[in-house]
Formats: structure tokens, sequence, C-alpha cells
């Protein structure tokens, strides 16, 4: 990083722990910058339009994508999956987590609430 990306990601970081929502610790956990977020959340309303759009959607090439924006958790398909969790649990995207994951068993408890 160049010493103006470096600048960013801290006052970014500072940020996250102001704001202090389970999503900001998260990405504050994963070292997430500010361009990494604008690229999921870019990508999460492209899965938005696409469930609206009553287009299939699926948790593998999601978790690609994902890794695609953030190499630096390449395969690390917990981490695809907390985004998409936390993001549900803070009442956002909610339909496309549902649509991405609510097959699976695992996430039963978190869409029967």
């Amino acid at each position: 990083m160049n010493t103006e990306e470096r600048l960013d990601f801290l006052e970014f970081r500072q940020q996250l722990l102001f704001d202090n929502t389970s999503f900001d610790r998260m990405l504050f956990e994963y070292q997430i910058t500010r361009n990494q977020l604008r690229s999921i959340l870019d990508l999460f309303d492209e899965y938005r339009n696409a469930v609206d759009d009553n287009e299939e959607v699926h948790h593998g090439s999601y978790e690609q994508r994902v890794y695609d924006i953030v190499p630096q958790h390449d395969g690390n398909y917990h981490f695809a999956e907390e985004i998409a969790l936390t993001l549900h649990e803070n009442d956002r995207y909610t339909e496309v987590f549902e649509a991405l994951y609510g097959d699976m068993p695992k996430f039963q408890a978190y869409l029967n609430n």
C-alpha cells in the first residue's frame, strides 16, 4: 500500500470502531478496506436485483465473487457466509441471504426467527 491507501485504510478502520455494529466489527476483524466494502455492497445489490427478478442464485458462485473482491480470504467460505449472515442479522439484504443459504440446515435457526 502506498501512503494514501494506508491512511484511508486506517481512517476506515477508525470509523468502523466508532460505528461498532456487528457488521462493522466483522469488517474490522477481517481487515476489509473501504474499496472492498464498496465492491461487496455492489455485489449484494447485484444479487438483490437477481433475486427480485426471480433468477436462480447459488452460494458457490457468490462465494467465488467474494474471493475475487477480497483475495486475502480466498477459499474461506466461512468469511463469505459471515458477510451474508451478518448483513441478514442487521436486516440488510435479507432476501439475498435467504436465497443463497436458505436451504442449508446449518442456517435454519437464523431463518426461523
